[in-house]
This record gives C-alpha cells, sequence and structure tokens, in this order.
C-alpha cells in the first residue's frame, strides 16, 4: 500500500530538476600550437605575440594570449605592442595590461602550447558561430606577421586545422576536444 504525503511529489520533482538544470554543460577544449622559428639571424629578439578570435564581421569576439616583455621596467614591454597592428588597432588599444590569464611573456624558438577550456577564461562567453583564430607576431629589428585558421565554436567532433607563417610564425595547429 502506497500512502503520498501532500506536498511531498511536487518537492521532489522540483529538487530533482535542480539537480538536471544544474548539470554542468559539455566543456570543450581548444589546444592551440604555435610554432617560433630559430632565425639565423645577428640580433634575435624574442617575437611579441598576439593569439585572437575573430568574427566574420572582423571585429574582435576574444583575446587569447598576449605575449610581451613584462619584465621591463615601469612597463616599458608594454609600449612596443602597438607593433602587434592587427591586434593592437582591433582590440589592444583599449586593454589594460597585464590581463590576468592573457598576458604573459615572451617564448623562445620552438613550439609553444596554449589550452582553452570552454567552461572557463575568454571561452566561457562566446556563442557558438563562426571565427577566425589569429596569430599575429612582431618581432624587434625582425618583421611581422599574421596567420589566419578559420573555425566554428563549439565544435561538434574532435577535429584540427592549421595554418603556416613564412618568416615570424612556422605551423599554427588547431586542436578541438568536444
Amino acid at each position: 500500500m502506497r500512502v503520498l504525503v501532500p506536498g511531498l511529489l511536487p518537492t521532489t520533482l522540483s529538487a530533482a530538476l535542480m539537480g538536471v538544470v544544474s548539470l554542468p554543460a559539455v566543456a570543450a577544449d581548444m589546444n592551440v600550437k604555435v610554432e617560433i622559428p630559430r632565425l639565423n639571424v645577428a640580433e634575435y629578439h624574442r617575437p611579441y605575440l598576439a593569439v585572437w578570435l575573430e568574427r566574420p564581421d572582423q571585429s574582435v569576439a576574444a583575446t587569447l594570449a598576449v605575449w610581451y616583455d613584462v619584465k621591463k621596467k615601469d612597463k616599458e614591454g608594454e609600449k612596443w605592442l602597438k607593433d602587434l597592428r592587427q591586434w593592437w588597432r582591433r582590440a589592444g588599444r583599449d586593454v589594460h595590461m597585464p590581463v590576468d590569464g592573457v598576458s604573459g611573456a615572451t617564448r623562445p624558438a620552438g613550439e609553444q602550447q596554449l589550452t582553452f577550456s570552454s567552461d572557463k577564461g575568454p571561452l566561457a562567453q562566446l556563442p557558438p558561430g563562426d571565427y577566425v583564430l589569429m596569430v599575429e607576431a612582431a618581432r624587434e629589428v625582425g618583421g611581422r606577421e599574421v596567420v589566419k585558421v578559420p573555425l566554428q565554436w563549439p565544435p561538434k567532433t574532435a577535429q584540427s586545422a592549421k595554418g603556416k607563417g613564412e618568416s615570424e610564425l612556422g605551423a599554427i595547429t588547431l586542436d578541438f576536444k568536444p
């Protein structure tokens, strides 16, 4: 014999539904490999680098990383950020550096790894859609280069996309894991 307690069923259903509603969304990871080539030049300086996502209209959706000389006295390294011309014109001049989780020191030649998760940081508020991953490098007594890699966010399946620079940047590899 079952005995129903008045008000218990709605309370139980409410609690169960709250558990369903509070389940975490499926997270996706974006892994970006940036190759900084070793250049055979007399005066080598590590490049400043910006990584960001653009919408199809070329507006900035999110700045993911900015590498510059963060240890220079009196924030001297920040004055050279404008050499990252595309990023600077589209987003950089409105950003107050350093930005936690975005700013970092310049990196040496070789393959550098960046990992971003959809549940925190710049990707947490990124709406679904088509984007372009932009990677720009500028080097003192050197050149400047931009590599673009189209992508769709969020990924529905594991996938990869690639781009390649010719001088200041090497291979750019983008891997998604839903």
